[in-house]
């Protein structure tokens, strides 16, 4: 039997021995009458990470994204992000669904909005249009290629919201992704933002679970939607023990997934069934193929050789690094993509 080399996701992880032995250990409560110590510990480690002063533990990246928006929002108002962005894309049409908001789409860069095109993007103070109330933007970009925001754009269009009455939310699933490129930290983005979400499942490695940080009263009226949506949780501290262990342990080592990703993309740009492999920052690779294979075809040549991998669009194919994708792995990638060409 074929061992895959999984690079659909970097949510396809397992908890390796040192984070199990981690959630075998916890102290756990009932998280939903307030007890649970070790989510009171990740809690209080994110909320003072980012400056916040205080933080909520949530099932997923969506419910985290769609508290906060319902938090932020009223119905019949507006909502600004990219035509990329994750929140508008991959999330059940949960902008509607959970609060009734509209949404302006912006044409950036990869994933990344400039700040005059929020400023162009805010509507006029008119009985004809939805109120603009909330501004979204994903770092790194899912859609972009796992491109990273300049944070002078960042700290420009937090600025034109202050200035306009409106609150800006982050979609931080994998910010670490960005930070460690960077050198930024994360008191730097707390700073910018009204309220930020990150996920721990995804580039950090733990099984479930992201974190949503902001304001006391913020994240009082996120725990009551959390509660509504159905993400109450009991002795969830298991799973809160693997995060706490992620981002003690987990983050530094994202500069090897990148390393991986950018030699990849780097060795597709030459083959000769790539059309463009768009600019690799992080730990997402994103090629166009052309006439050579078409999307199935390529796709399911890939799956005979135990590579996996994911359609991203007409002809469009991604591929993610992440902590269970080694050396011995990637050689071994390079080798089945040379047997296509």
């Amino acid at each position: 039997m074929i061992n895959v080399i999984d690079l659909r996701s970097d949510t396809v992880t397992r908890p390796g021995k040192e984070m199990l032995d981690r959630m075998f250990k916890a102290e756990v409560g009932d998280d939903v009458f307030g007890d649970d110590p070790t989510v009171q510990l990740l809690e209080e480690k994110m909320a003072g990470m980012f400056g916040k002063e205080a933080a909520l533990f949530c099932p997923s990246g969506t419910m985290t994204n769609q508290v906060a928006v319902k938090a932020h929002t009223q119905p019949g108002e507006e909502i600004i992000c990219d035509i990329t962005s994750h929140v508008y894309n991959y999330e059940g049409g949960g902008i509607a669904f959970n609060s009734g908001c509209s949404v302006r789409l912006v044409h950036g860069d990869r994933g990344r909005m400039k700040p005059d095109q929020i400023y162009d993007n805010i509507n006029p103070d008119n009985v004809h249009y939805p109120k603009t109330r909330l501004v979204i933007a994903e770092n790194t970009s899912n859609k972009g290629g796992g491109s990273i925001y300049d944070i002078n754009d960042l700290l420009q269009i937090g600025k034109i919201c202050r200035e306009n009455d409106l609150l800006f939310h982050l979609d931080g699933a994998r910010l670490f992704n960005a930070l460690v490129e960077t050198g930024e930290k994360t008191e730097d983005y707390g700073k910018i933002f009204d309220s930020i979400s990150v996920c721990f499942s995804k580039g950090l490695g733990a099984p479930v679970g992201s974190i949503l940080t902001g304001s006391k009263d913020f994240i009082y009226k996120a725990r009551r939607i959390r509660k509504v949506l159905g993400g109450g949780m009991r002795q969830v501290g298991y799973l809160a023990a693997a995060a706490n262990y992620a981002v003690e342990n987990n983050i530094l080592r994202l500069k090897d997934d990148h390393r991986r990703a950018k030699e990849l993309g780097s060795f597709l740009s030459a083959m000769n069934f790539i059309e463009e492999v768009m600019p690799v920052q992080t730990n997402i690779i994103i090629f166009s193929l052309n006439e050579k294979y078409s999307q199935d075809e390529f796709l399911r040549l890939l799956n005979e050789k135990g590579l996996w991998a994911v359609g991203f669009g007409p002809q469009k194919i991604r591929m993610v690094t992440h902590l269970d994708y080694t050396d011995k792995m990637l050689s071994r990638t390079i080798d089945i993509l040379k047997g296509l060409s």
